[in-house]
This record gives structure tokens, C-alpha cells and sequence, in this order.
């Protein structure tokens, strides 16, 4: 046997890509076959796409944003040569305790000032992850970032810093940043929803971020009224783009400014280099924190699982719990599924615990595996 890879997704609510992939793969080296380990964490395009492209060797750039409702917040974004790698979950990522509240005021101002800052080092191919946002403002906020003015019915500014969505009545694009005449602007998601509708923004994301459904109806009610107006703007019919509801509507903003959009996975490994890898191994082991019917729409493991697949190697996944079959595991393309829960059936010290679950994970898989 010779090189393993190792490359997991974040276990949500309990460990980093980085910190999952770093885990098993000390579990598996405590194997007496000794084999040659390398981890290669992974992301989507939401949580931990920043980080998946710092660990292939992008250097982090990191600076003060405003968050989603309007608080500073730490963030940071990746760079290599011409291309930057923007996180929208950075700065305008789910508060701890969403509400109808929250969920009418949250806005993309922070991950505007992202690509702002990407614009402003020289960057001209800035790629913008949309998973994990709390945000329904259309992209008013992250627009007004790069220089967007938005009016209200009064013809008074509005700063964007919180959602301008439900006053915003005109828009102005005269002053936008300098820096998107040159550049490239490209949309990781995956997720295919149009903004409007009963599959858009409003409707299918709006309740994973606390609103409920009369919050559900004012934000599609916004939504509605913003899109012509900014379609109007920039001479772009997006409004029903696959992933124009991708983040509350920050991939319908984008598109209208000329941004392509690609599977976030599909996109997250070949800026890590993945597929070039895979031939020199023998075994490829991916997963995240939850295995279900989603995971395969898209998602990171399904990804890494079709890379192994076209390099004729095998994968694994592992995962805190899986809802799927075996027959759905191989149908996937894995050639085995592990679980936390396998070891742990308490789902609650599984994420307290995940580190040296992961761990004994791994040593079982290499047991498995080198026997």
C-alpha cells in the first residue's frame, strides 16, 4: 500500500476540515503498516473553503469586515497569484441564535468588503463561496460594499450595513469598485435555486435562518420588488439563474454583475490540486459531519468520491452519522461507510468528542483496510 489521502469536509458544530482530515489521519498512521498519509481537507464552497485553499498552499489575507448584522468581525480570505478565494460564511455566516429578526436584518456588506479588499491587492479572478450565509438581502449589502448606492423611496442613501432590501427603492451602479471592469467573478454553490418563488431564496433558505412565515412573505415581497430594479441597473436578466437564491440572493447580485457560477466542490478541488494527486494513491478517504440524501447533491464527499472514481481509486467515506443505505453508500461510488456513531451512539458526545472518535476511526479503517 502505498499513499493515502485523506480528505474530509467539515464536521459541522464540531470540527474544521482541517482539524477532521488532521484526526483521521493520525488514527490511520498508528496502523504497524506505517502508511504514507496525506491530508488534503476539502470544502463546497461554504464553510471551510478559505481554509481548504490555505492548506493547498494559498496564503491568507486577513482583515476586519462587518458582519451580518452590522457587527465587526474577523475574517480572511485566500490568494494565490491572480486568484483570490472569498468565504461568504465569514462574514456574513449564521448567528448563534437565529430569528425573524436576525433574518430580516442580516446583510452581505462584509463579504462585499472581501472582495473589495481581493480587488484592491490586484487579485482579477476573485471566487466567492455562498454557503452558510444568515443573509436574505438580495445582495444589497454586498453591493453597496463595492460602491452601489441604494435609495430609498425618499432618495435618501442607505449604508447596506443592514439589510437595505425592505427600503431600497433605486440603485445607482455609477460608482461601483474600479477593479470589476478587469476582473472575473466566479460563484461556488451548490445549489440550483432561482431567487423568486416557492424554490427560491425566500421560500426554501428563508426558515433555516430564522424567519418564519410571515417573515417568509415580507422577504419574498422585497425580493421581488428589488430584482427588476437592479435587473433594470446592469441590463442582466438573473432573477431565475440556477444559484440566483444561493445565499439570499448574493448569487442573483453576482450574476447581474457578469460572475459565472461552478459546482463549489468541482471548483474547491481543482484549486487544491486534488485530482492531480489522486493517481499516485492508493486509497482516497473523504466524508463530513452528517451522510444523507443531501451529501449527494453536490456535496464535498460525492466530489471526491467522482475524482477517485475517474483515477481508478477507491474511496471510502466517514462521516458522525450516515442516513444512507448500503446500497445507497455503493451506489454513490464509495467502496465503504464509517460513522462516529458506529463507535458512539450518543449523536451529543459524538461532536463533543469528535477528535479522539476520529481517531479510533481512523485506526479501525486502516484495520479494515491493511487488516
Amino acid at each position: 500500500m502505498g499513499e493515502v489521502v485523506v480528505a474530509l469536509d467539515s464536521f459541522k458544530g464540531s470540527l474544521g476540515a482541517a482539524q477532521a482530515t488532521a484526526a483521521l489521519a493520525r488514527g490511520l498512521r498508528r496502523h504497524a503498516a506505517r502508511p504514507a498519509v496525506h491530508e488534503h481537507p476539502v470544502a463546497d464552497g461554504g464553510e471551510g473553503t478559505v481554509d481548504a485553499a490555505i492548506a493547498a498552499g494559498f496564503t491568507p489575507a486577513g482583515l476586519t469586515v462587518t458582519g451580518p448584522l452590522g457587527q465587526p468581525v474577523a475574517a480572511r480570505y485566500a490568494h494565490r497569484g491572480e486568484v483570490a478565494v472569498v468565504e461568504l460564511a465569514q462574514a456574513s455566516g449564521l448567528p448563534d441564535a437565529p430569528s425573524p429578526t436576525t433574518a430580516l436584518a442580516a446583510s452581505t456588506f462584509g463579504t462585499g468588503e472581501l472582495i473589495a479588499a481581493a480587488l484592491d491587492a490586484g487579485h482579477r479572478q476573485v471566487v466567492v463561496g455562498l454557503g452558510g450565509s444568515a443573509t436574505t438581502d438580495g445582495g444589497t449589502g454586498l453591493l453597496a460594499a463595492l460602491g452601489a448606492r441604494l435609495l430609498d423611496a425618499a432618495g435618501r442613501e442607505l449604508t447596506g450595513r443592514t439589510s437595505a432590501l425592505p427600503a431600497v427603492a433605486a440603485v445607482d451602479l455609477t460608482s461601483l469598485h474600479r477593479g470589476l471592469r478587469d476582473a472575473e467573478l466566479v460563484v461556488a454553490c451548490d445549489v440550483d435555486n432561482p431567487l423568486l418563488g416557492p424554490e427560491g431564496a425566500a421560500a426554501v433558505f428563508g426558515p433555516q435562518k430564522g424567519a418564519d412565515e410571515a417573515t417568509v412573505a415580507t422577504l419574498e415581497r422585497a425580493l421581488s420588488a428589488w430584482a427588476p430594479l437592479l435587473e433594470a441597473a446592469t441590463g442582466a436578466a438573473a432573477a431565475d439563474a440556477p444559484g440566483a437564491g444561493a445565499a439570499g440572493g448574493a448569487g442573483f447580485a453576482l450574476f447581474t454583475l457578469g460572475a459565472r457560477r461552478v459546482p463549489g466542490i468541482d471548483l474547491v478541488l481543482r484549486l487544491t490540486g486534488l485530482p492531480e494527486r489522486l493517481p499516485r494513491a492508493d486509497l482516497v478517504i473523504t466524508g463530513e459531519g452528517s451522510l444523507d440524501r443531501q451529501s449527494l447533491r453536490g456535496k464535498a464527499p460525492l466530489g471526491v468520491a467522482a475524482a477517485a472514481r475517474l483515477a481508478g481509486v477507491p474511496a471510502y467515506v466517514v462521516a458522525g452519522r450516515s442516513r444512507l443505505t448500503p446500497a445507497e453508500v455503493t451506489a454513490a461510488g464509495f467502496a465503504g461507510a464509517f460513522t462516529l456513531t458506529d463507535l458512539e451512539p450518543d449523536p451529543g458526545r459524538c461532536m463533543a468528542e469528535a477528535v479522539p472518535l476520529l481517531e479510533r476511526l481512523g485506526e479501525q479503517l486502516a484495520r479494515h483496510v491493511f487488516g
